[in-house]
């Protein structure tokens, strides 16, 4: 039997129904998942969701080199 893969958007989109109040068992049967996969998912997006408020380093790191760059071309 061949599993299927869920993209992250869809993932977080059934944890924030849940999170929202809707019956996990209603979500569960809706998208034909185990209760035990939905709380599995809702602790891994709980635990990450610190990480969207943290700076975006490559984007920092982009505008240094950038900054670096521009200023060597003028020395």
């Amino acid at each position: 039997m061949k599993r299927r893969q869920w993209d992250p958007k869809t993932k977080a989109m059934i944890v924030l129904q849940g999170l929202k109040g809707k019956p996990i068992i209603d979500i569960c049967k809706e998208h034909q998942i185990a209760q035990a996969k939905y709380y599995q998912w809702r602790d891994e997006f709980l635990n990450n969701a610190a990480k969207i408020f943290e700076p975006d380093i490559s984007a920092r790191e982009s505008k240094l080199q950038t900054e670096n760059a521009r200023l060597k071309h003028m020395i």
